[in-house]
């Protein structure tokens, strides 16, 4: 990834992270839930989500190291289950509205990359390529990011989303040790993604909804 990829990625990486996790607020206020929204986190402006690691650090790494993707998060959202109107329910929907958040922005970028492909040659080349070729390479990382985010979060690994959606179907005696043993859970996801399992996992998800989304274009 050349320094105009890397410079685009990061704006692509905000938008993902950001909206991932007001997606989340925003269903758990819907649920009965006002935490996020008394915490003021409910915004798109960018600054109370911002994750001095997630969301600053991390990518920055990523772009001095040359890596092909960026990667990050931005400041979880709080969220108090006790006030959801259904507990079940509440846990369920305001797990997976991050995932399908990053889904929807996926389907959206590519949508918008297809259109930008398909007028790139009727314009002038000069607005081509100044204009309509960054914005393809944005929507390009956007769809990636945003992709990686959604098959990353619904791994049901605590205390990714996939592991509170999958907790909601449960009992609730089983409850208290998704929450007990949460901190270790960020220790074998830490050992995943080392060891590269995490990437073998995701990649052929990946490979496959990313080329049917942007279609023939890639």
């Amino acid at each position: 990834m050349n320094l105009s990829e890397a410079i685009l990625s990061i704006p692509a990486l905000m938008i993902a992270v950001i909206l991932h996790e007001v997606a989340h607020g925003w269903v758990a206020y819907k649920m009965g839930d006002p935490t996020a929204k008394h915490a003021g986190r409910l915004t798109l402006n960018p600054i109370p989500h911002i994750d001095p690691i997630g969301t600053i650090v991390l990518p920055a790494m990523f772009i001095i190291l040359n890596s092909p993707i960026i990667f990050g998060w931005a400041k979880p959202v709080p969220i108090n289950p006790l006030n959801f109107r259904d507990l079940r329910k509440g846990t369920f929907f305001t797990s997976i509205a991050g995932v399908a958040m990053n889904l929807t922005l996926a389907v959206s970028f590519g949508v918008a990359y297809r259109f930008l492909y398909g007028v790139a040659d009727l314009v002038d080349p000069f607005i081509t390529k100044t204009v309509i070729y960054p914005l393809l390479i944005f929507c390009a990382k956007s769809v990636l990011i945003n992709l990686i985010l959604a098959l990353f979060n619904i791994i049901p690994i605590p205390p990714l989303d996939g592991s509170r959606a999958l907790m909601s179907f449960l009992s609730f005696k089983y409850w208290e040790l998704f929450y007990k043993y949460e901190i270790y859970g960020f220790l074998v996801i830490t050992l995943l993604l080392f060891t590269g399992v995490i990437g073998k996992i995701i990649y052929p998800p990946l490979v496959f909804l990313y080329h049917m989304i942007l279609g023939g274009t890639v």
